[in-house]
């Protein structure tokens, strides 16, 4: 059984642009761990939040830098999330 890909994901230069759209089921934003260090970066202002594992939720307002191997998830808001992400 695959697993279902809660975004989108479009490539450019160096980074990449990820839509979590509105009618995503909060049920697929799984916690999880990435193998890259990364910093994500709202494009638009969002209400959705942002997790580390034994913290507590934030506004996603600014960059986030996500060391590889951290437990964290991302918590539905209203309306798209879209994110820059750099992966380094």
């Amino acid at each position: 059984m695959s697993q279902k890909i809660p975004f989108q994901e479009e490539t450019k230069e160096g980074y990449f642009i990820r839509i979590f759209t509105s009618e995503v089921n909060p049920e697929d934003l799984k916690w999880h761990i990435d193998k890259e260090d990364r910093i994500i970066e709202p494009i638009e202002k969002t209400d959705w939040l942002f997790q580390f594992d034994n913290q507590l939720p934030f506004s996603i307002d600014s960059k986030i830098e996500i060391k590889k191997g951290t437990w964290h998830r991302i918590i539905k808001g209203t309306g798209e999330l879209v994110l820059k992400i750099v992966k380094y």
